[in-house]
């Protein structure tokens, strides 16, 4: 008979950051849609102590927003987070005036705080859309900048990092939804499987197997242009966001149900 796990302390995770976080793009019949989401029930699933799960995350932030607005509504929740997931900076890719430093150093305050209260802290690269973006080419080579710096920043603070932007698959077509900007199911289920590795040392991520796209047609390209960037440009010119006047998904803690028998009991 192999032998029962020692039952973990209760794990409270929340997530803040952007669309990326909030799940956008997500539309799996799952409980909690969303690489966040996901991540929860893997935790659930591998550990052997009650998860909950709080999601702050908000399409269009950019990372002072998400640090300045998400992280003090994260720490103010009752009962305190045992860990946090940080994933911001991609709006900050599209906007003039990107800086590296200036965003790092906001997040080295962040941790600093994190820290102070006892707080796990995990980061996560933005996910690389560039390859079928227009301006591809700028968005890339900033956010490979952007990754390089966390890297560096998570390995001196000792800190978990999935570095989701240069992962060897996740620039594929077939983990991308229609608007080519936010990830599909299949991409936010990859991007799960990353960071329980990496959070709670669970299973490597395996390989994926999925059909490769099929090349689109000129109607669809038009059609593309007429239904994303047109819209993405007019919100650019008018200085509106897409997460105006939205609040968070997921406010407070939530249990998270097992997928699969044996794994964590639901508390708060």
């Amino acid at each position: 008979m192999s032998a029962v796990p020692a039952r973990t302390d209760p794990v409270r995770y929340v997530a803040i950051g952007d669309s990326f976080s909030e799940g956008v793009g997500d539309d799996g019949d799952v409980p909690f849609p969303g690489w966040a989401g996901r991540l929860a029930v893997g935790l659930a699933d591998h550990l052997s102590g009650p998860v909950s799960y709080a999601n702050l995350a908000i399409r269009g932030r950019l990372l002072a927003g998400v640090l300045d607005g998400q992280l003090d509504a994260a720490l103010a929740l009752d009962p305190a987070p045992t860990l946090i997931t940080f994933c911001g900076g991609g709006n900050d890719m599209l906007r003039p005036g990107y800086d590296v430093d200036v965003l790092l150093g906001r997040l080295a305050e962040a941790a600093d705080v994190v820290a102070a209260r006892g707080i796990r802290l995990a980061l996560l690269s933005p996910a690389d859309p560039s390859a079928r973006l227009p301006l591809g080419r700028l968005i890339n080579a900033r956010g490979d900048a952007w990754a390089e710096a966390l890297t560096g920043f998570s390995r001196e603070r000792g800190l978990p990092f999935v570095d989701v932007s240069r992962d060897a698959h996740l620039g594929r077509a077939e983990f991308w939804s229609e608007d080519r900007l936010h990830m599909n199911p299949l991409g936010h289920q990859r991007v799960a499987d990353l960071a329980l590795h990496a959070i709670a040392d669970g299973p490597e991520a395996a390989v994926p197997r999925v059909p490769d796209a099929t090349k689109t047609s000129v109607g669809e390209e038009l059609r593309y242009y007429r239904d994303h960037v047109v819209p993405w440009v007019r919100r650019r010119v008018t200085g509106r966001s897409s997460g105006d006047g939205r609040v968070a998904g997921q406010g407070d803690w939530a249990p998270v149900v097992p997928s699969r028998p044996g794994g964590a009991g639901q508390t708060t």
